[in-house]
């Protein structure tokens, strides 16, 4: 918050200083020092009101599953429709606020780590049939495919609340992602705490650690 305040501070001083040098700005500096105080208290109020506001909708949000969603919301896999999406096991989970959905983000179960969207298919096929065969449960890696935000802080809302469902899962004990080849999905996810693991040719795999809690 005070490094929030100090940026705006010195974009003030900027504006209305615009010369910059020392001496115009020890002889204005009385003259303006109200309007940028009464600026800045402004500001101050707006940008504790937005926080207030984005803790709000964090803390009141809850994963849900959804039986569908939007495709062509989706900026990754577009082309990829809500039959495959919820084929062989695989699902969608979304951040649910006030009943609207703000982050989505979409998973194949697998044994292997695919390195493209016909290998993911290809793969939860064979774990789906696998677990059918065995009587259970679909793959033990959870494939994150895409991922997408409609409102600020929902895209690593939606990583944290899956990687702790994840965690808590019996038979899934991987989080490793099928990521588009770009800086912003290696931004995202390197910020978020994962590991990159592979470069493809036209995808990239990161991994979150899952770690397991002990049971005596």
């Amino acid at each position: 918050m005070r490094e929030i305040i100090k940026v705006v501070k010195e974009k003030l001083v900027a504006k209305y200083l615009k010369d910059g040098s020392i001496k115009n700005y020890s002889k204005r500096a009385k003259k303006f020092k109200p309007r940028i105080k009464a600026r800045l208290r402004k500001n101050k109020q707006i940008i504790g009101k937005n926080i207030g506001n984005f803790f709000d909708w964090i803390k009141g949000a809850e994963l849900v599953e959804l039986k569908e969603c939007n495709t062509k919301e989706d900026p990754v896999r577009p082309e990829l429709d809500n039959t495959f999406r919820r084929s062989y096991g695989r699902k969608i989970f979304g951040v649910k606020y006030k009943r609207e959905i703000h982050a989505v983000m979409c998973f194949a179960y697998t044994n292997e780590i695919p390195k493209s969207v016909e290998e993911l298919d290809i793969m939860s096929q064979d774990a789906h049939l696998q677990s059918t065969l065995r009587g259970q449960n679909v793959g033990k890696i959870a494939i994150a495919y895409t991922v997408w935000s409609k409102k600020r802080g929902g895209g690593k809302l939606i990583v944290k609340e899956v990687f702790n469902k994840i965690k808590k899962s019996n038979h899934l004990n991987r989080l490793v992602t099928l990521s588009p080849l770009t800086d912003m999905a290696y931004k995202f996810h390197i910020k978020n705490g994962a590991k990159l693991i592979s470069v493809n040719e036209t995808t990239q795999n990161f991994e979150y650690k899952v770690i397991k809690n002990k049971k005596y």
